[in-house]
């Protein structure tokens, strides 16, 4: 899903560059590749193209990442798709 976009600055994805051990999980279980792990620390390649699944968080064995997953910008996406199926409107709106 190259080049996949939400919205700039909005996803809840968080990230503690001192609490990573470079342990790659992070970047391994993320379908959008946010994380690259290079010098022995994970770095943050494109926070928005987080769509907040919260992979990365429950995969991080130190806590370094945190994501709220249902929150922003996904839900208003997933929001989106249910109401064009549905015939429903939106309730509440994002970011």
């Amino acid at each position: 899903m190259r080049d996949f976009r939400y919205l700039d600055d909005a996803a809840t994805l968080a990230f503690d560059r001192d609490k990573c051990v470079g342990c790659g999980a992070c970047g391994e279980v993320c379908p959008h590749r946010i994380f690259r792990v290079a010098d022995g620390k994970a770095d943050m390649a494109d926070r928005d193209a987080c769509m907040e699944c919260g992979a990365c968080a429950r995969n991080c064995p130190t806590g370094a990442i945190s994501v709220t997953p249902g929150t922003g910008c996904a839900a208003l996406i997933v929001q989106t798709w249910i109401a064009r199926l549905t015939g429903r409107k939106i309730k509440g709106d994002c970011c």
